[in-house]
């Protein structure tokens, strides 16, 4: 494979990872960290929410590739058994995931605000304290694993295993894409991996407290994100 753009791909390396994501197709998620491992070496990174399919891609990563850089993007609006999940991760693992927060805390940015932007214009809030600093925290990476599954949602439905991510200028490696909630949960229960406490209260979906909530018995999984909204994404995984 060529060399990685640091701007516009050309159509030669778009067409390289197209290849490479038709050959991983039917590969284990192990394969492909394998591979995005040995392909950018330690200009492979990790960011995570802690969420139960970023909890089995880091247990992975501890048997694959251990110093893998891997972060979150601490908002400030994160549920604290969340927050709690770092330590848990450090003890089991003896990964210490890096915290990347936004330049201003949250009481900062509500005051220059007038308040709680997320009340009114969610995606500006999730454009500040999410994708802003998911950029500021690529710099100098060439590629990034994502633990999106494809059945999650229709912008997710069309996500390759690798690929090119135009708005971060990296390349994208999903080694989940293909899985069920079935099979990663069934992962979790067999190796005893931590996951979030919050979940066995009905969230299936955990980012920010002001804008998750539980879901019923029948809902789609994500329901409980930004829910009374037309919003599904926090923009980090939309295809537009």
């Amino acid at each position: 494979m060529t060399n990685v753009p640091t701007d516009e791909p050309s159509p030669d390396f778009l067409a390289e990872l197209a290849e490479t994501s038709l050959k991983l197709e039917s590969a284990t998620p192990e394969a492909i960290l394998r591979w995005a491992v040995d392909r950018f070496g330690d200009k492979f990174t990790m960011a995570t929410a802690f969420g139960p399919e970023g909890m089995t891609i880091i247990h992975m990563l501890a048997q694959i590739s251990p110093k893998t850089p891997i972060f979150n993007l601490d908002t400030g609006y994160q549920f604290p058994e969340t927050l709690e999940l770092r330590e848990r991760v450090l003890q089991r693992y003896g990964i210490a995931v890096e915290m990347k927060q936004p330049a201003t805390s949250v009481e900062e940015y509500e005051r220059i605000n007038g308040g709680p932007v997320y009340s009114h214009d969610p995606n500006r809030c999730c454009g500040d304290r999410k994708l802003a600093v998911l950029k500021e925290a690529a710099k100098g990476m060439l590629a990034w694993a994502s633990a999106i599954r494809r059945d999650q949602s229709p912008d997710r439905s069309v996500a390759p295993i690798v690929g090119w991510d135009k708005k971060f200028h990296l390349v994208k490696v999903s080694p989940l894409a293909n899985w069920t909630k079935k099979q990663v949960w069934k992962m979790i229960t067999d190796l005893d991996i931590p996951y979030n406490p919050l979940h066995d209260k009905g969230y299936m979906s955990i980012g920010c407290w002001p804008c998750t909530r539980a879901i019923s018995l029948g809902e789609d999984e994500r329901a409980g994100r930004w829910s009374g909204s037309a919003k599904t994404e926090c923009g980090l995984h939309s295809q537009g």
